[in-house]
């Protein structure tokens, strides 16, 4: 009888060993989710995005990880559906994410909710809440690089200096054709502010989401005949916009797009169509000469691990994931600076990290980014870091920088921040953080 039962002893240390062993090892990675979406309506721009965001994980682990600690990552398909983000972000908090990245405006609102009680940071670079760069108010968002505010105003800023000033626009008209949706809203305090400032009349044109039916909406722009276009797109909406605007003769000079209506499948299925079209970018645009592509083509690319095909790499939306990854990745890095090198850190240690962010211009060049960025530096009341742009136009057939860096405007931006952040603070009941409590 004593056979039977030694077996069974040595067959449950076995699979208590194995359940050990495979808990050690998890806990020796940092575990990253990439909330996705590669099938629907948005997925040709999400897509890009995703490859881009992957690879540089890939090329992290290649180099032998963050100071040693490797990435485990794992995609969940959202379909740019807010339900459905959720659901992914509730099934892989689990696994003691480092951060999130919504990739989703409206995601980005609903999880803002959650992330708290949670101890996630909420990474957003390029979207979500304008108002949480307020870090003394929004503790656990991270809108590093820019946010909707500082796209809409540097737009403006182009527009202007294409008029000759400000005051070259009083009596203008400006319309925004934008998605119906928490994303494509963002930008209307900001410009309707710069209305009242500068006199010019805003035409607010909202576009039912996907956006493959806007006869209606270039039709009003036909009548109305607007000085300028802002288009506030994304995926399949911003190729229909262009078209539309052909169709009807809207010259595409006169129109610009946010910097997720800027990227090749924006324009290249138009292509000639499309020429003088413009974007504003968030930092970079497409690099295809950087020295990051280039790293990424020899080290993943080469090796047959690239995740998309190796065409789109230093395109302007795979660049972009790759950005995104970097930069959760250097808040990583940055948490561990303080709370150990070699550690896997919490989530809550990250938040931390990205609160401290340093990336100096030395720092960006060494990790391959000479040229394409400018430096980043956020604090516990900045989470933003950076309100940098630049103008790309569509030649027909490739972007070409067709400005110099430029800065969203501080007295605009802040004021409208902390009054639209202070309501937020109020909803919630929220007190706003200080410089003491900064020191935690």
């Amino acid at each position: 009888m004593k056979k039977p039962v030694l077996l069974l002893s040595a067959l449950l240390a076995s699979v208590w060993l194995s359940a050990t062993s495979s808990a050690w090892a998890q806990s020796k990675e940092q575990f990253i989710p990439v909330l996705s979406y590669r099938t629907g309506p948005y997925a040709p721009n999400g897509t890009p995005w995703a490859n881009g965001f992957v690879d540089y994980l890939k090329l992290v682990n290649a180099k032998g990880g963050i100071n040693g600690v490797k990435i485990a990552y794992e995609e969940c398909e959202t379909g740019y559906d807010t339900a459905r983000s959720v659901e992914c972000y509730e099934r892989l908090k689990s696994k003691n994410p480092s951060f999130v990245q919504t990739l989703s405006t409206g995601a980005t609102f609903a999880i803002t909710e959650k992330a708290p009680g949670d101890k996630i940071p909420v990474l957003t670079i390029g979207y979500g809440r304008s108002e949480s760069s307020d870090g003394a108010v929004f503790k656990w968002n991270f809108p590093i690089a820019g946010t909707y505010w500082v796209a809409a105003d540097t737009i403006l800023q182009a527009i202007a200096k294409k008029e000759g000033g400000w005051d070259k626009l009083k009596g203008k008209k400006i319309a925004l054709v934008y998605h119906d949706s928490p994303f494509g809203k963002e930008p209307i305090p900001l410009i309707q502010e710069r209305s009242r400032n500068h006199g010019f009349e805003l035409q607010l044109l909202p576009v039912t989401p996907p956006g493959v039916e806007q006869k209606a909406t270039w039709l009003q722009v036909r009548q109305s005949k607007p000085d300028y276009v802002v288009l506030w797109g994304w995926g399949v909406m911003n190729s229909t916009a262009i078209k539309e605007a052909q169709a009807t003769g809207y010259a595409r000079e006169k129109m610009y797009g946010v910097w997720w209506a800027g990227a090749e499948p924006d324009v290249k299925d138009v292509a000639e169509g499309a020429k003088g079209y413009n974007a504003i970018t968030i930092q970079h645009g497409a690099e295809p000469n950087s020295d990051i592509v280039k790293t990424l083509l020899t080290q993943i690319h080469a090796k047959g691990q690239g995740t998309g095909p190796k065409e789109e790499v230093g395109q302007v939306l795979y660049l972009r994931g790759v950005m995104s990854a970097m930069i959760g990745i250097e808040g990583i890095r940055s948490a561990q600076e303080r709370f150990g090198k070699g550690k896997v850190v919490t989530g809550e240690q990250v938040r931390w990290g990205l609160e401290n962010l340093n990336l100096t211009q030395s720092k960006l060049d060494a990790l391959g980014f000479k040229g394409v960025m400018r430096p980043i530096s956020t604090s516990c009341m900045d989470h933003m870091g950076s309100a940098w742009t630049r103008v790309h136009t569509w030649n027909g057939k490739a972007w070409v920088f067709t400005s110099d860096w430029m800065q969203a405007d501080e007295q605009i931006l802040k004021p409208l921040v902390k009054a639209t952040a202070d309501k937020y603070a109020a909803e919630k009941k929220l007190t706003r953080r200080t410089g003491a409590d900064c020191q935690s």
